[in-house]
């Protein structure tokens, strides 16, 4: 008996001995984000099940916004304490860090995968450098939607969303006039941007758009179809409410989840915070894109991998980026967030009707540009967002110095 028990007891003190082995071996994953608000949490929190299903440790590293997640992430690659993976926006944010060294290409992965036939030739461009991929694009998300709450459209008496600016102007002021905040914004450079560059496509169309951004041409910014956007944007300074300024852009999509905003143009990754709160489209919300549904302005989210030399570490960065673009992850993640899945292999069939709207013109190429992020350095998009805010923040300023201060911001960074 006591030679039984004695084995027992050795037998007892090896696996306790074992279990903290056992769990060190496992691929383990710190990933930084900004991902911080309830339909982001969710989404997010679908990879971390992913990874760790696979057999992985996932370590949330997650700070709100973006531009501070971003610079902490920098900071720890060249401190020489990389994390696992730090997510960037598709196009140039992570044009340094490759240029540094710091950065791990993944082409490798996605040759093994065959990930690149699979997503969109212009994100595949915008996450590679020199032909090789950097960094490992997760979703596609359009960025030029116009969200609105059916109950304030109904009492303040408008029976349909106009598909037009010239339209939409006197729309937004009747429902001003019936109460309401009209427009949900959070005057943040950013959100200024992506209202005004949803306004530029939509009055301008892709050609104007394009030439504005990709070829930065000068006559093009001084047209009247770029004036008449200027215009736009500044009669819809005074169809925001007094808390617009500072207002993170989850909190604006709030006010029309309560029903007390109209519309709010945003990437449709506010669609995850209207999923979050239990909201159907087109039963509790609308969504259009660009307001007529014609033309998608495409960017998304990637990851990008630092160069590390512990085999144990680049196992986990290969688990994360083969767990992230899996077929099943794209699913449960892009669902969650609001946004398309980068894979075109994938089953789209449970996406709701807004998603919808996004695939039918993400499979066709001639009716989407990329977002200007992509287009435009990240000296030349700071730029543009000065000119942009101060003509936002400033009532008397006429659409000349938006007009001049793009061309000047061409002259001195494009």
């Amino acid at each position: 008996m006591k030679t039984f028990m004695q084995a027992i007891l050795a037998g007892t003190a090896l696996c306790l001995m074992a279990g903290p082995g056992l769990a060190q071996d496992k691929p383990k994953a710190e990933v930084m984000h900004w991902w911080t608000s309830g339909g982001e949490a969710a989404a997010i929190k679908t990879f971390a099940q992913a990874y760790q299903k696979a057999g992985g440790v996932w370590v949330d590293d997650a700070t709100a916004g973006g531009e501070n997640s971003r610079a902490a992430a920098i900071n720890r690659m060249i401190g020489g304490n990389p994390p696992t993976a730090a997510q960037f926006n598709t196009g140039k944010q992570f044009d340094d860090l490759v240029s540094q060294g710091l950065i791990r290409p993944i082409e490798d992965l996605a040759e093994k995968g065959g990930w690149k036939d699979k997503m969109p030739p212009s994100l595949v461009a915008a996450a590679s450098r020199d032909g090789k991929l950097y960094a490992l694009p997760i979703d596609v998300h359009g960025q030029n939607w116009t969200f609105y709450s059916k109950d304030v459209l109904a009492k303040a008496g408008i029976d349909k969303l106009p598909d037009n600016w010239d339209d939409l102007i006197p729309a937004l002021q009747k429902i001003k006039q019936a109460g309401f905040t009209p427009l949900a914004l959070g005057g943040q450079p950013w959100q200024e941007h992506v209202l005004f560059n949803s306004i530029l496509l939509s009055v301008g169309g892709k050609d104007l758009y394009l030439k504005v951004y990709r070829d930065k041409d000068e006559k093009a910014v001084r047209s009247d179809g770029f004036r008449k956007a200027v215009e736009v944007f500044g009669k819809l300074r005074g169809l925001v409410d007094a808390g617009s300024p500072g207002r993170n852009w989850n909190d604006a999509t709030n006010l029309l989840i309560t029903d007390k905003a109209a519309i709010q143009v945003m990437g449709d990754w506010a669609k995850g915070e209207f999923t979050n709160a239990g909201k159907t489209p087109g039963k509790d919300y609308g969504c259009t894109i660009g307001l007529a549904d014609k033309m998608l302005m495409v960017g998304g989210d990637v990851f990008v991998f630092p160069k590390v030399d512990d085999p144990a570490k680049k196992k986990a960065q290969d688990l994360l980026a083969e767990t992230m673009i899996s077929p099943e992850a794209q699913i449960a993640f892009n669902r969650a967030k609001g946004s398309m899945p980068i894979r075109s292999d994938v089953d789209t069939s449970s996406f709701d009707a807004c998603a919808q709207k996004g695939l039918k013109l993400l499979h066709d190429k001639d009716r989407q540009v990329p977002v200007f992020d992509i287009l435009i350095s990240a000296s030349l998009v700071g730029a543009v967002d000065d000119v942009l805010t101060q003509f936002w923040n400033n009532p008397d300023a006429k659409p000349d110095a938006v007009v001049n201060g793009f061309v000047d911001a061409f002259q001195m960074y494009g």
